[in-house]
């Protein structure tokens, strides 16, 4: 059951930093012909779509969004599974998108299929982030950072029903 007093952001506030990012991501990358968009599975994967149709809407860029899947309780034991074949992306720009940004192991694992690529540039974006680093990952994007504790847990429900960001 999600409690409300615990809510960090609600849809409006969500649908309105999807925006600002997509705006930040055209200012910086607005003369590039391929830009790939991965979505880590589950609320990164829903981040990078909205992203992705969200540039289409302001900009002539034609961003190519994919996913990728990863074991997010143990990357370093995981396969990263994305779903096409990752060369497609030679001398592109790619843009890793998950949900909350809190240790970096996550993106750090990802970016390991990634790096026989010639890319032109890396980013990342996220939607909250923590700031409890461990791993040297930095946010490109950030809809917004919020300090909390290590315990407690950020919680998005992209359903209709309770749609948000809560603290938990």
């Amino acid at each position: 059951m999600l409690n409300k007093s615990n809510q960090i952001l609600d849809r409006e506030a969500i649908l309105s930093k999807i925006k600002r990012i997509a705006f930040q991501i055209l200012e910086n990358n607005y003369q590039e012909e391929n830009l790939y968009i991965i979505g880590i599975q589950g609320g990164g994967a829903i981040l990078a779509k909205k992203i992705s149709e969200e540039l289409k809407s302001i900009s002539d860029l034609k961003p190519i969004y994919l996913t990728v899947d990863i074991d997010k309780s143990s990357p370093a034991n995981s396969k990263v599974l994305l779903n096409v074949d990752v060369k497609i992306a030679e001398n592109s720009v790619i843009l890793i998108v998950d949900d909350v940004l809190n240790s970096g192991k996550t993106i750090f694992y990802t970016l390991r299929s990634l790096l026989d690529l010639n890319l032109k540039k890396i980013e990342t974006a996220f939607l909250v982030n923590r700031a409890h680093r461990s791993f040297p990952i930095a946010a490109n994007y950030t809809g917004i950072e919020i300090a909390t504790t290590i315990q407690e847990h950020i919680n998005f429900n992209w359903s209709e029903e309770g749609f948000g960001v809560y603290l938990e």
